[in-house]
C-alpha cells in the first residue's frame, strides 16, 4: 500500500511523534494551522470517515480516547478544536483517516 500515514505510522517517512499506543498514532503537522496542529490516525489503514465500519470502529474510539490525553499533553486546557476532513469535496489530501487537533491560542468561529 503507497499511504503516507501508513508509512509514518511504520517509520519509513520521519514525523515529530507526540503520542502513540497499540492503535493511534500522532505526530506534529508539517503545515500547522494553529500553534498546535497535531494529526491523530488510527495505526490500522482506514480510507475515510467514509469507510468507518463496526469492524473498525474500535480504532476510531480509541483515537477519541486518546484526544483528551494529548491535548493535556500539549497544554490545551481552555479548549480546542478536532477536525476531519473526509472526500473530494471535503478536502481530503491523505486517504488515511486522521482528525487535526487543532489549539493553542482562540480559533475562529469558522475556518477555512
Amino acid at each position: 500500500m503507497d499511504c503516507l500515514f501508513c508509512k509514518i505510522i511504520a517509520g519509513e517517512i520521519p514525523s515529530t511523534k507526540v503520542y502513540e499506543d497499540e492503535r493511534v498514532f500522532a505526530f506534529r503537522d508539517i503545515n500547522p494551522q494553529a500553534p498546535v496542529h497535531v494529526l491523530i490516525v488510527p495505526r490500522r489503514h482506514i480510507a475515510s470517515a467514509d469507510a468507518i465500519d463496526a469492524g473498525n470502529s474500535a480504532d476510531v474510539a480509541a483515537v477519541f480516547e486518546a484526544v483528551p490525553k494529548i491535548a493535556k499533553q500539549e497544554g490545551l486546557a481552555n479548549g480546542y478544536r478536532v477536525i476531519n476532513n473526509c472526500g473530494e469535496d471535503g478536502c481530503q489530501t491523505v486517504k488515511h483517516l486522521h482528525f487535526h487537533l487543532l489549539g493553542g491560542r482562540k480559533l475562529p468561529e469558522q475556518m477555512g
